[in-house]
């Protein structure tokens, strides 16, 4: 079994070095400036609006959805805030170095506005059922705007990314989390992996059978408390070392065109490891692009589908724009990323380092345990909701419930399994995910600019 596994994770490993990431390279970035410039950098003037969609002013009972504004943010949010806010960055830096942040952030600004588009469209072509609950996201949109452009094609785009999702959702969403839930508890607790593994399968079972509504009841207090969390403990490590912050941009900066990997060795030391590490980390992250946050936000309350577009275009502001930064900060500022720490460890140690200088270094763990466990169960929750609706655009709503026994075991079968294989695989099936929904994208964008005319003269109406 273990040479199995070890031939899979050397296909998984050449195509992503080979293939994958130069697809998303060649299609992530240009999508988004091109977006970025036909909308007019709706992403930055359009802020204060989609803060006060969120606020709840616009919000009404009678809208169709099942939830509202907020929660489709959080619930979103829950799916992107999750170990690529912690052992994503530390990843990205051991790799890529410094440099690799400046390039997760380009990911997080271009992001926003490939968010904004993907959600819009998800919201305008979501299916109503019969008992009013709401189906969504790129399947939907593909099959059916995409029809008269490119015929039967498009219900193949549609499966296509269908499957990816549901593959995507055992990766990206559960394996990947759940591998580092365990890690974090069998490293600081010393509990074994596969203890900790049989437990969080357990709860996750218990939380997944509500469907959406209780997803977005539990994310919507999770997602503020573990974010303000993890947030301040973050910003007393940065204020304690504020006098090294200018040298820690600088370096960020200045290694974004060099690559410098934080062993020293051959894998930063080419601009090109730097920049892919950084759009590896970044997307993981923020999802932005690959299309899985359109599934949440389609169940918004709203009438204009370019309102939660607007509302989901937030999502890569808050999570890596902002929580990337402050976990690279801690990690740069302490001086952690130089010690050749690999993964959660790099982390700990930066949180470590910070606080023990006003003699709290022990609560360093505990912080990063905490936010690590909460990050990564809202995520593994709510990937789970993105998977049931991909099982039930292939094969119909009876597969929801076998779909989410499947679920819980592939948490426990992440939990034991080597953090390698893990991460290569979901590296690889985020491409699938993303390369269809990009080309998707690309093909629907004067229906999104009809969107955004549309209402915004609605707006000024009200106005």
């Amino acid at each position: 079994m273990e040479h199995f596994l070890e031939q899979v994770d050397k296909i998984i490993v050449s195509y992503n070095d080979n293939i994958g990431v130069y697809l998303l390279l060649a299609l992530l970035i240009p999508t988004g400036i091109y977006f970025t410039f036909k909308f007019k950098f709706l992403q930055l003037t359009r802020l204060g609006h989609s803060f006060k969609i969120i606020s709840g002013k616009y919000d009404k009972k009678s809208d169709t959805g099942d939830i509202n504004h907020f929660r489709a943010l959080t619930t979103a949010l829950s799916a992107t805030i999750g170990t690529g806010n912690i052992v994503g960055v530390a990843l990205a830096i051991y790799y890529g170095g410094p440099g690799a942040i400046f390039w997760m952030w380009i990911t997080g600004f271009l992001g926003m506005i490939l968010k904004f588009t993907e959600c819009t469209l998800s919201t305008k072509f979501r299916k109503v059922h019969k008992d009013g609950s709401i189906s969504g996201g790129p399947m939907y949109y593909m099959e059916i705007a995409l029809k008269e452009k490119i015929g039967f094609f498009a219900k193949i785009l549609a499966v296509i990314f269908a499957g990816a999702t549901i593959l995507c959702s055992m990766g990206t969403g559960n394996m990947a989390q759940s591998h580092s839930m365990a890690d974090v508890i069998f490293t600081n607790y010393n509990i074994p992996m596969w203890i900790s593994g049989l437990f969080i399968s357990l709860i996750v079972l218990l939380v997944i059978v509500g469907g959406i509504k209780r997803i977005a009841e539990v994310t919507s207090k999770l997602v503020p408390i573990m974010a303000v969390a993890y947030f301040i403990s973050a910003i007393i490590v940065i204020a304690l070392l504020h006098n090294e912050i200018p040298h820690a941009f600088s370096l960020i900066f200045h290694d974004a065109f060099t690559g410098t990997a934080a062993t020293g060795g051959f894998f930063g030391s080419a601009f090109i490891l730097t920049i892919t590490w950084g759009v590896r980390r970044g997307l993981f992250s923020n999802e932005a692009g690959q299309g899985s946050a359109a599934i949440a936000h389609a169940a918004a309350k709203t009438k204009y589908p370019a309102r939660e577009g607007l509302v989901a275009s937030v999502g890569p502001l808050i999570d890596t724009i902002i929580i990337c930064t402050i976990t690279a900060l801690v990690i740069i500022l302490t001086g952690a990323w130089s010690t050749g720490i690999q993964g959660v460890g790099m982390t700990i140690e930066g949180f470590t380092r910070g606080l023990s200088t006003i003699g709290l270094g022990s609560i360093g763990r505990h912080v990063v345990a905490g936010g690590l466990l909460l990050f990564a169960f809202s995520t593994i929750i709510s990937w789970s909701y993105y998977g049931t609706r991909a099982a039930e655009y292939l094969f119909g709503a009876k597969w929801i419930k076998p779909y989410r026994y499947f679920y819980g075991l592939f948490v426990f079968l992440g939990s034991i399994w080597g953090i390698e294989l893990v991460w290569h695989f979901v590296d690889m099936v985020i491409t699938f995910m993303t390369i269809p929904n990009l080309i998707a994208l690309l093909l629907l964008a004067p229906v999104v600019s009809k969107e955004i005319k549309y209402y915004f003269s609605e707006m000024k109406k009200l106005n």
